[in-house]
């Protein structure tokens, strides 16, 4: 098994992945995939059994589904917020690009039915967290495109960090009972940071993985002068969804009333 910080590689047609539920850090429970699409190619994604969100990181795309169609345009990640396209089991998705495109496949198995949902960068507040705290050197922004309180069919949860050079983010450390997944991207191609996952540090550079194993904490660093952007995936468990779960290292408590 790989580590738990990795950067693999894309494949000759264009797919990266991240996680696998049969090889790739299988305790993770979702299949994830980072797909690049050229100007007028098309790729159709379905998945017996499997729920699936199709999160577009940068691109001209348009949709297609369920006798649906909606064009999606996103040149940057970092200002712009997210188009994200969650579909029930067994439903066909037909993605034809306009331009080059990055997306992102998050699938796990799910045998409940929902109607299919698109979010636009409309229904994903940006939500700024930290301020006033750690002598403001943990400020970060939280797009939660979905999550148990808002999608309590699905079996995950998707959404996005935005993380300021030199900061921190995921502080206090923190851990929870369900497994996650960090998706990393920087604003020039030579940024880095720095992945703490339970006692060990791992190097994060642009298009890493960070898969964080239940019950170890997970705060990030980022270098000065890159910015950095990340993709977060919970996986809820039978009978303990994620709800905003939080378990706060005890050691690092006291920073909540006096780190100010």
């Amino acid at each position: 098994m790989v580590g738990s910080v990795y950067n693999p590689p894309f494949t000759q047609d264009g797919r990266k992945t991240l996680v696998s539920r049969k090889e790739i850090h299988p305790d993770m429970l979702m299949d994830i995939n980072v797909h690049q699409l050229k100007r007028g190619e098309v790729r159709t994604f379905r998945r017996a059994g499997d729920e699936m969100a199709l999160l577009l990181i940068q691109g001209d795309v348009t949709f297609r589904w369920n006798g649906q169609s909606v064009r999606a345009v996103r040149k940057d990640f970092f200002n712009e917020r997210p188009w994200c396209l969650h579909v029930p089991k067994d439903m066909e998705i037909m993605v034809e690009a306009s331009g080059p495109t990055e997306l992102l496949e998050q699938a796990t198995d799910n045998a409940s039915s929902f109607s299919p949902c698109m979010y636009t960068p409309a229904d994903c507040e940006d939500v700024v967290s930290g301020a006033g705290l750690y002598g403001g050197e943990a400020v970060r922004t939280v797009r939660t495109i979905f999550d148990h309180g808002t999608a309590p069919y699905s079996n995950f949860v998707c959404g996005e960090v935005l993380h300021s050079p030199g900061q921190w983010s995921s502080y206090i450390p923190h851990h929870h009972p369900q497994p996650e997944v960090y998706y990393y991207r920087f604003d020039k191609p030579q940024g880095f940071g720095a992945a703490f996952v339970g006692d060990d540090a791992f190097k994060i550079t642009d298009g890493a993985v960070s898969a964080i194993t239940p019950g170890k904490t997970h705060p990030q660093a980022c270098a000065p002068g890159y910015r950095m952007y990340y993709v977060w995936m919970i996986r809820h468990l039978p009978g303990d969804p994620w709800d905003r779960t939080r378990i706060d290292d005890p050691a690092h408590i006291w920073l909540l009333s006096e780190g100010k």
